[in-house]
C-alpha cells in the first residue's frame, strides 16, 4: 500500500474525508523530523509543489487533534508543534537550543481513575527540560 493510501485510509478511520489538503497535512508531518510548527508544515507543502493555504494548514491540524490522530507536542511556549499520534510520550526540551526529543512514558499510559470530586484524568504530558546531550558535550549548558 502507498503512503498515500495509507494516510487517506488513517484519515478516514477518525470519520473524517480523506481530502487532498488533509492527505497532504499528514504526509507533511509523516516527512518532517521532529516537531513542527503549522508554519513547517506550510513551507514543506510549498517546498513539494502543494499549493495549500496557512489557514487550510491550521484547519486541518485542528480537525486532526480533535479527531485524535495528530497530537500537540507539549513543550511549553511558542508555537504549537505537532507530530502523527503513534505511541504516547512525553518530551523533553534543551533549555539552551531548544531541541525536542521524545521521551517514553515511566508511568502507564491507561487513564488515571480519581475520586468523583476530582474527575477522570484522560491524559496527562510531562515536559522535562534541562541540558541536552549535544550542548553539555560542548559545554553551552
Amino acid at each position: 500500500m502507498s503512503r498515500r493510501h495509507a494516510a487517506a485510509d488513517r484519515i478516514r478511520s477518525t470519520g473524517l474525508r480523506a481530502t487532498r489538503v488533509r492527505i497532504a497535512v499528514f504526509e507533511a508531518l509523516a516527512e518532517l523530523d521532529g516537531h513542527p510548527t503549522a508554519d513547517d508544515v506550510v513551507r514543506w507543502l510549498h517546498g513539494n509543489g502543494a499549493s495549500v493555504a496557512r489557514a487550510s494548514v491550521f484547519n486541518v491540524l485542528d480537525d486532526f487533534t480533535s479527531t485524535g490522530i495528530v497530537t500537540v507536542a507539549s513543550a511549553g511556549p511558542g508555537a504549537a508543534r505537532y507530530e502523527v499520534a503513534d505511541e504516547r510520550h512525553d518530551h523533553f526540551v534543551c533549555r539552551v537550543c531548544g531541541a525536542i526529543r521524545d521521551v517514553p512514558r515511566t508511568f502507564p499510559a491507561d487513564p488515571l481513575r480519581l475520586d468523583a470530586e476530582v474527575g477522570l484524568i484522560e491524559d496527562t504530558h510531562v515536559i522535562y527540560r534541562g541540558p541536552c546531550a549535544a550542548c553539555l558535550a560542548d559545554g553551552t549548558s
